[in-house]
């Protein structure tokens, strides 16, 4: 019954009411936004990121024009030896960039059928590592092996490629020893798959998983370099180290320029520049919904002072203080439903139309859903409770005789 008269009460005043609705309406769909941007940042955040970057250094090669100049093979060998001749070294590889560099090589592949037919390009990135690479990254193969010396004098070149790209590019068979076609940046070369890796984030946590293919490094067979140094040292190795790694360098190849990277750094770095956009939208939607909570508050109290003689005329009847109390806050709380399902009913859109793709899925949807309707329904019953209380107190001759 009580449910009943609550909707009539809020039908007769549907003209007035339309008005908090729409901006409960607005409240609800910027607390989603900002919901679904936080937790999808926190799904990103526990996601593998497919390496381990503790005790890892980077030293880029500056060696002029990476157009024309080449860095010989024997050149190569010379930084691995007295690298490794340090002793905080473990391991020594040769990569195109560095993990949470931000950079990487965008391609297309296209997959072989084996039967003269075109599979669809798949958009990918790519990077160029030696044999030594899934050692220093601590890389897991979930299939296949790494490069080795196996892949010596072969027609193809050999590539390892991570598991989504392998179910994008070969769904429902293994990916290793398949064949696919780099076009854009190779003129057509083949490339054959060795191994697969459960996944590799290159630009950190909060970046999106993507489809990636390792290819194989050979100092001295292509037309290009990989300019990136990667040392695995020891566990707690210091800053000052970069002092005596600088003079190592350089008393291997004195004209060279380096800089050099503890990827620590480098993480910290990448993880302040992504989250900037969501503490901008936060702070941004923290001052909508303070300048919505105040617009809902002064409109339930001008509410409220219209309807004292309806109030009194119940107290008149009847109607104790705590049934005029509960019965305030159970409308604020009929018109923040009708919103929110009104909300729920457009939201929903995103994703089934995937128009955001994966970075809002049903998982981030539904905790979002949830998180929203749980601040909208405790702010709606803060701008409620003063409201009520004050309807409350009235008594039945001073809410009779108002004016």
């Amino acid at each position: 019954m009580m449910f009943r008269h609550l909707l009539k009460l809020t039908w007769k005043r549907k003209s007035r009411n339309l008005m908090l609705s729409l901006e409960i309406l607005i409240a609800f769909a910027i607390v989603f936004g900002v919901a679904a941007f936080g937790l999808r940042y926190w799904q990103l955040y526990s996601m593998p990121l497919g390496f381990d970057g503790r005790d890892l250094w980077a030293v880029r090669l500056q060696v002029g024009d990476e157009e024309k100049t080449r860095i010989p093979h024997e050149v190569y060998d010379s930084l691995r030896r007295g690298l490794l001749e340090l002793p905080e070294v473990r391991d020594v590889a040769f990569i195109s960039f560095e993990p949470y560099a931000g950079a990487t090589i965008g391609t297309q592949l296209q997959g072989k059928t084996g039967a003269g037919e075109r599979a669809p390009l798949v958009n990918a990135e790519l990077l160029e590592a030696d044999d030594r690479t899934a050692g220093v990254l601590g890389l897991k193969l979930t299939e296949g092996r790494w490069f080795s010396e196996l892949d010596n004098g072969s027609a193809q070149r050999s590539a390892v490629i991570n598991r989504r790209l392998a179910e994008a590019m070969f769904p429902g068979r293994s990916a290793v020893g398949q064949v696919f076609i780099d076009g854009p940046g190779y003129a057509n070369t083949p490339v054959r798959v060795v191994g697969v890796v459960d996944g590799y984030r290159a630009k950190g946590e909060l970046a999106a998983p993507v489809n990636f293919a390792f290819t194989r490094f050979e100092a001295g067979k292509h037309s290009w370099d990989a300019r990136t140094v990667l040392l695995k040292v020891a566990p707690g190795t210091e800053r000052g180290f970069e002092k005596r790694l600088n003079a190592r360098l350089k008393a291997i190849q004195n004209t060279w320029t380096y800089q050099i990277t503890p990827t620590s750094a480098l993480r910290a770095t990448a993880l302040r520049e992504q989250t900037v956009p969501l503490i901008v939208v936060a702070v941004i939607a923290v001052f909508m919904l303070v300048m919505v909570a105040f617009g809902l508050f002064g409109a339930l109290w001008q509410n409220t002072t219209q309807r004292i003689p309806e109030i009194g005329l119940r107290r008149a009847i009847g109607a104790s203080a705590g049934q005029i109390y509960r019965q305030v806050v159970a409308e604020q709380f009929l018109l923040s439903s009708v919103a929110i399902v009104l909300g729920l009913a457009l939201l929903v859109q995103l994703p089934l139309t995937r128009v955001l793709g994966e970075h809002l899925d049903w998982v981030v949807f539904g905790e979002a859903a949830l998180l929203s309707m749980a601040v909208i329904y405790l702010l709606s019953l803060l701008c409620a409770l003063y409201p009520g209380w004050r309807a409350s107190r009235l008594s039945p001759t001073e809410a009779l005789h108002h004016e």
